[in-house]
């Protein structure tokens, strides 16, 4: 662990030094993206404007959820960028030859080809609404509070990863699976808002299927004290953990399967 730690150290640092090399470039899409998040926000309040809850869910415990949401997507954004790349053409192009020629394990090297400064956005965003709806809300904050927050966020980033790896990894049978990971992954939109307010099938896909309710409206009951321990929390640790087994073992599978390209 310590070996992989350092290398990912060093691949950051080097990456973002070439990405420095073009300071406005990266400010002006950094926030870009931080003024896209607050234009989704904007679209909340107007809704808001017209209706005084949705079915039974308030505006602050809305933007409580839409901001919970944020934070394990930026996390994940910030750090498996590449997987949407590895999906496009790494695999197509032949390139992944160089990943197996490296006494390093492959999925580190996708992950660590570059990372997306955009999603320090999100969690900027995610943080302040949370914060914001939380005081709002007069949320009770304790120190185990906090210690089930952060569980909670990384487990949700490691949901994330997981669905973006399972689909990306069909890049190995397709050639080329960005469209079927970019249709799957805008499923996460759907995480922002309760999960009450959809038809049973789409309750059943976000949860059971393709589970980004475990990165948000789920875990985020519990704070809003509209769930219990063990069946918010907990479940999301154990779903992230079975996510990421299942999508890492069919990640190595693809490896296996995998015969390079020609030109």
């Amino acid at each position: 662990m310590g070996r992989y730690l350092k290398l990912y150290k060093i691949f950051f640092l080097q990456y973002m030094k070439g990405l420095m090399q073009s300071k406005i470039d990266f400010f002006i899409g950094f926030f870009s993206f931080f003024l896209n998040q607050i234009l989704g926000v904007a679209f909340l309040y107007l809704v808001f404007e017209k209706i005084p809850d949705l079915n039974g869910w308030s505006f602050y415990q809305l933007i409580f959820i839409y901001g919970y949401a944020q934070i394990p997507r930026g996390i994940d954004h910030f750090v498996t960028d590449y997987l949407w790349l590895f999906a496009r053409k790494t695999v197509k192009e032949g390139s992944f030859d160089r990943y197996l020629l490296r006494p390093v394990n492959p999925l580190f090297q996708v992950i660590v080809e570059r990372c997306q400064p955009d999603g320090i956005g999100e969690i900027l965003v995610g943080v302040l609404l949370v914060a914001y709806s939380a005081v709002k809300l007069d949320l009770a904050i304790s120190v185990g509070g906090i210690l089930l927050f952060f569980i909670s966020i990384i487990a949700g980033a490691i949901i994330f990863t997981a669905v973006k790896l399972f689909f990306a990894t069909n890049a190995f049978f397709m050639k080329d699976s960005y469209s079927l990971l970019y249709l799957v992954h805008n499923m996460s939109d759907f995480a922002k808002y309760p999960t009450s307010i959809y038809a049973k099938p789409i309750r059943i896909v976000l949860s059971y299927i393709i589970p980004f309710a475990f990165t948000a409206f789920i875990p985020a009951s519990f704070f809003l004290q509209k769930g219990n321990l063990l069946q918010t929390i907990g479940m999301e640790v154990f779903v992230a953990a079975l996510s990421f087994l299942i999508a890492y073992r069919y990640f190595a599978f693809g490896c296996n399967k995998y015969e390079s390209a020609g030109n």
